[in-house]
């Protein structure tokens, strides 16, 4: 794998509650114009049904609109909870999204997060792995062009195909999101399709001194390469995502100012009170917990040089991997959540894309002749001024 890198805006969306919700849905679709114009490969958008802060409910309807407003950035459910969905309807959706957006579409799938949608949906979530493996085994055969029939327990179908091919050859891409366990690297490589890697657990779950898991995720790939040999696939570290909130402020100190007050919010509302999770609610531990998480790697901040390290070391803890996509948490604010943005497009990922190695050799190479350069200048001058001064007289 070489050393360039794609980066792309990953967007639950997480709310707080209180603002208007059709407001928020504009915000978003913002976010989308201004990631197209800085030149942000990727936009996903996900699926949530319950718990107030992702209203969401389809992310393929969005992202129609975020593509008539956008010319070049990717677009990708992110994801598509495969339990909740016959999988035919899915594979269509998926289909006419690629034809919507010339091409820009990637399917981002999973087994659903929410045990509060599959309540309401019936899912059993012991079940919901299952359901992801069957339903994505049938969507892949579909959007393959095959004619598919199958019965399982809870979809059925017959003589089933897709209309609509894909818009550019050789399909759309089909991209698995993998928490801790093996289950989503290893259906990846199973079936030769991409995979996402959430790479740090719940914000707030971490105390000082622990270890956020983050030397696990190069454990992950191997699971998905070694599935992926056992069915005779290549695996591709460039195809590989990684997911974590990432802010860029003009400083380190600025860049946790902005985020530390958003954070402590939705660990304390989101985590503890909407979901449950038990976490203290004492200040100092609350601090320590997000400069722990920090420390770690689970949380990407400050400015622009503390960032680029960050980096490097998640690739290094990894082995590699080709894109970062930037969790968008709303911890910030809008203001400041877009000049977050904007600083990473335009100082961060040159580093990685190497969209700049051309001006700075030009100016090494520059530099280095600046003397002979300087005195032929010179030199010529002084020979033009005699000339002149000759022929006046």
């Amino acid at each position: 794998m070489n050393d360039f890198m794609r980066f792309g805006l990953f967007m639950s969306p997480l709310h707080p509650i209180g603002e208007d919700p059709n407001l928020l849905m504009r915000r978003d679709l913002g976010y989308a114009e201004l990631a197209d114009e800085l030149n942000y490969d990727e936009l996903w958008v996900g699926e949530h049904h319950s718990n107030g802060w992702a209203t969401i409910g389809s992310p393929e309807i969005l992202l129609a609109a975020a593509a008539e407003r956008t010319r070049r950035i990717k677009l990708a459910t992110g994801v598509m909870a495969l339990p909740y969905h016959h999988p035919y309807m899915a594979a269509a959706r998926a289909a006419q999204l690629d034809q919507l957006t010339r091409g820009r579409f990637i399917l981002g799938v999973g087994a659903g997060s929410l045990a509060s949608d599959m309540h309401m949906l019936c899912v059993d979530p012991a079940e919901a792995r299952r359901r992801t493996q069957e339903s994505l085994e049938t969507i892949v055969e579909l959007l393959r062009g095959e004619t598919v029939t199958r019965e399982t327990d809870w979809f059925r179908l017959q003589d089933a195909r897709i209309q609509h091919r894909s818009f550019e050859p050789g399909g759309f891409e089909i991209t698995v999101s993998s928490a801790s366990s093996p289950f989503g690297m290893r259906l990846a490589g199973r079936l030769g399709v991409n995979a996402m890697s959430h790479a740090a657990p719940p914000w707030g779950m971490v105390r000082a001194g622990h270890s956020l898991g983050m030397d696990k995720l190069a454990e992950q790939w191997g699971h998905l390469e070694a599935a992926a040999a056992e069915a005779g696939h290549t695996a591709d570290r460039s195809t590989w995502r990684l997911t974590l909130p990432v802010h860029v402020a003009e400083t380190r100190e600025q860049a946790l100012e902005d985020i530390y007050a958003g954070w402590l919010r939705q660990r304390n509302e989101y985590w503890a009170g909407t979901h449950g999770m038990p976490m203290g609610r004492s200040e100092v531990g609350a601090r320590k917990a997000f400069e722990a998480t920090i420390e770690a790697g689970g949380i990407i901040a400050g400015g622009v040089e503390d960032c680029v390290a960050a980096i490097h070391k998640l690739r290094d803890i990894t082995g590699g991997f080709g894109c970062l996509l930037n969790s968008v948490t709303d911890w910030a604010g809008p203001e400041r959540t877009r000049k977050s943005f904007d600083l990473f497009a335009r100082y961060v990922a040159p580093r990685f894309k190497g969209s700049t190695k051309g001006l700075q050799e030009s100016q090494s190479w520059v530099a280095s002749q600046a003397a002979t350069f300087q005195e032929r200048f010179n030199a010529a001058r002084t020979k033009a001024m005699a000339t002149r001064a000759e022929a006046q007289n």
